[in-house]
Order: C-alpha cells, then sequence, then structure tokens
C-alpha cells in the first residue's frame, strides 16, 4: 500500500475551497458525492509545486460521519490505496488489517462497490483503503460513468 492523502473535515465546503485554492495556491483535482450511501461531498486538492495531495470533507446532517464539530477533530482520515487490483486484493487487504488490531466500520467492498473500505486504527483514527479499477473494469464501463480512479468516497 500507499499513501494517498489526509482528509480534513470542514463545516462549509465553499468557504474551504476558497480558501485551499486561493490562499494556498492548491488546484481542484477530483471532487465526488457519497451521500448516497451515509457519506458526503468531497474535494481532492493536490499542491502544484509538491504534487501532496489533501482531501476537503463535507458531512451533511443524517451522515454517519455528520456529527457535531469539533475544533482539533477535523482530521478526518488517512487514505492509503493498493492501486490497480482486483476486488479480491482489497478484501484481502481488509480482512489483515482486522487480523492485526484493526477495527471495521460500515464500509466494507460490498458496500462500496468494491472501490474501498475502511477500517480504525487501534486509537479510533479512521483508516481508508482504495483501489483503482482493473484493465477489465475500465473497459466495461464508459469513462464518465466509472468511479473516480481514486475512490467511490466514503470517509471520506
Amino acid at each position: 500500500m500507499k499513501l494517498e492523502q489526509v482528509g480534513l473535515r470542514v463545516r462549509n465546503m465553499e468557504r474551504s475551497l476558497d480558501f485551499y485554492t486561493k490562499a494556498l495556491g492548491l488546484k481542484v483535482r477530483a471532487r465526488g458525492d457519497t451521500r448516497s450511501w451515509g457519506g458526503g461531498l468531497w474535494v481532492q486538492l493536490e499542491d502544484p509545486r509538491s504534487h501532496r495531495n489533501l482531501e476537503l470533507n463535507w458531512y451533511p446532517r443524517g451522515s454517519l460521519f455528520g456529527t457535531p464539530y469539533v475544533v482539533g477533530g477535523g482530521v478526518d482520515h488517512v487514505d492509503f490505496t493498493i492501486g490497480v487490483a482486483p476486488v479480491s486484493r482489497l478484501e484481502r487487504t481488509y480482512r489483515r488489517l482486522l487480523r492485526m488490531g484493526a477495527r471495521p466500520t460500515k464500509y466494507l467492498p460490498s458496500v462500496t462497490g468494491g472501490w474501498m473500505a475502511s477500517v480504525l486504527d487501534p486509537d479510533g483514527i479512521w483508516i481508508t483503503i482504495g483501489r483503482q479499477p482493473t484493465v477489465a473494469e475500465r473497459a466495461a464501463v464508459p469513462s464518465e460513468h466509472a468511479p473516480s480512479p481514486r475512490k467511490a468516497r466514503a470517509r471520506s
């Protein structure tokens, strides 16, 4: 696995986007909406010089993650990717993390269509493991309908 990015929870997506893009010079790389399965809105940003990523996450009331915002609790999650891989590899990675002390969340590969899974580390920090579609999966789905190669975001 490789570290993908760190996600920050925000209270107002547009205000935060304005700050991170205009004040800090980050560029929007991808956006997503996972409200249909309990998540929220996410925007992936990239620093054009270092190419490091930061993800902003906003959760509506009623979302699994829509708890009261607490300053200092804004580090939302850490993302890892296993790269281009079949769903079976994601499932094996998820089970290995559970065996090594992680705790399960509601976001299993079966819930996310096989695009990502989430666990809690021993201290309760949210970890997501994503995968990119295989060549066969990309060929089977027109690109405008395929999930982002990065993830089909949950916790985000």
